[in-house]
């Protein structure tokens, strides 16, 4: 039996071939009209709808490692419609528009990459979550009558019939699905938009480490990028910058992805439409059939690393590992047999009040995007968008969403980040094993606890 990988940045990388050689870094001191810090997808869907719409723009990104490094590259693959944070703190009209922007935003991206010749393993099969106990069910429900009384969320409620002819989870009471995502393949993905924000005329300077954005100045170790406007597209590895420390918190995630299945194991738990799968879990699973048949299985473990440190090349504890792979196959008993081939961690950004935003202080000439709490595959996108209208000065509609201009309050100092988050994450777990083995279809105590000082409620 091949033992498993741990780390190695990602499986996908692993599969797609990490570079042989990355870009040169940036080679001293030079000027822009843009600089971009971050060559994960929020920068580099800004770089290349930058120069899409204005071509003679100078448009640098800069990168510490090499494009798609971070969480670009090592997430779970859902192309999915999720407004991070919920529409509800929009109102209605404003949430509503948001949804709209995001449902777009996802065949946004599946038409460029057909545009560009990228090849992601993209299926437009939905996403399907899934309730396994009378509490889940209940929040499930919930959420589906929620869905209901807001328009373009195309949300059905399926019984654990309906549930299994798509996907036969072991225990599925029931299952919400909607059209509004597609699987992909991460790696893919990033490397694909960054050759084309290259032949677009962006510039991508790798192993350059930038320490601080100022008014018109990203300030690295190879030297300094002087520019109009400096956007700021770090994500989880944000708290690495000067004077931003606490303002997202590096959230770890982590994955495994197992050796192929055979036609049997399809056989029996069908997931023939390549719909990404996720769970009412307190503290939930994700997960995606890949293109050669493995069963790719995500979720929290280690939630949090003290000081906000981040990960260097996506290694993940082992005992996440065991985990992972009991409730993989908790969830497929079939796939008990089936070797795990790699596993890996990384990092997503969580503001405050876990909501996304976007934004351009115009004066100062700095703009950022993120803080997408693990849903940014297409929001970034929008943001992408949304900061090429908003640099340039456009006057449309993506510049009038409401996540544009949000800002959260600044996350505790230690040691109460370290505590808070730990202690969400220990309750969530609490209130997951209580409701697996009680009938009722009432919420485990401990969560309320957890929501209480996550500030969800």
């Amino acid at each position: 039996m091949t033992a498993t990988v741990n780390g190695g940045v990602s499986f996908w990388w692993r599969q797609q071939g990490l570079p042989v050689r990355t870009r040169p870094p940036l080679p001293g001191d030079t000027a822009a009209d843009v600089c971009i810090v971050g060559a994960g997808y929020t920068g580099l869907w800004t770089a290349y709808y930058l120069k899409t719409l204005q071509p003679d723009l100078r448009v640098v990104v800069l990168e510490q490692r090499f494009a798609g490094f971070g969480a670009s590259g090592r997430n779970g693959g859902w192309l999915t419609n999720s407004v991070t944070g919920g529409r509800s703190r929009y109102g209605r009209d404003a949430g509503s528009a948001q949804q709209r922007a995001l449902n777009e935003s996802v065949d946004e991206v599946i038409a460029v990459a057909a545009r560009e010749g990228i090849d992601a393993d993209i299926v437009k099969g939905g996403e399907l979550n899934v309730a396994r106990t009378p509490a889940q069910l209940a929040r499930l429900r919930a959420t589906a009558a929620d869905e209901a009384r807001w328009p373009h969320t195309d949300t059905q409620l399926l019984d654990a019939a309906a549930t299994a002819e798509r996907v036969r989870v072991a225990g599925a009471l029931g299952g919400l699905w909607h059209p509004h995502c597609a699987r992909i393949h991460p790696a893919k993905l990033v490397a694909g938009l960054a050759a084309a924000a290259e032949r677009a005329g962006v510039v991508i300077h790798e192993n350059t480490r930038v320490r601080s954005i100022r008014p018109g100045a990203a300030v690295s170790d190879r030297g300094t990028v002087r520019a109009d406007y400096v956007i700021r597209a770090t994500e989880g590895f944000t708290p690495d910058l000067e004077g931003v420390h606490r303002t997202w918190l590096p959230m770890n995630s982590s994955m495994i992805a197992t050796e192929p299945l055979p036609a049997a194991f399809w056989d029996e738990v069908g997931w023939s439409g390549r719909e990404t799968l996720g769970d009412f879990a307190h503290v939930y699973m994700y997960a995606q059939r890949t293109a050669d048949d493995r069963i790719a299985f995500g979720g929290r473990g280690v939630p949090y690393r003290y000081g906000s440190r981040v990960d260097t090349d996506g290694t993940t504890q082992e005992r996440t590992v065991g985990a992972l792979t009991s409730l993989l196959h908790n969830f497929f008993p079939a796939a008990a047999g089936a070797p795990v081939a790699h596993a890996w961690a990384g990092v997503l950004g969580v503001p405050r009040d876990w909501s996304a935003s976007v934004g351009l202080n115009r004066a100062a000439g700095v703009g950022w995007a993120g803080g997408y709490v693990g849903t940014g595959v297409t929001a970034t996108n929008l943001a992408g968008r949304t900061l090429a209208d908003l640099v340039l000065g456009r006057d449309t509609d993506l510049v009038r969403l409401p996540w544009v201009g949000q800002r959260a309050k600044r996350w505790e100092v230690e040691p109460l980040r370290w505590t808070a988050v730990n202690a969400i994450y220990t309750a969530y777990r609490m209130a997951d094993r209580m409701e697996s083995s009680r009938s009722s279809d009432r919420d485990a105590w401990p969560a309320s606890i957890a929501d209480l000082i996550a500030g969800q409620h």
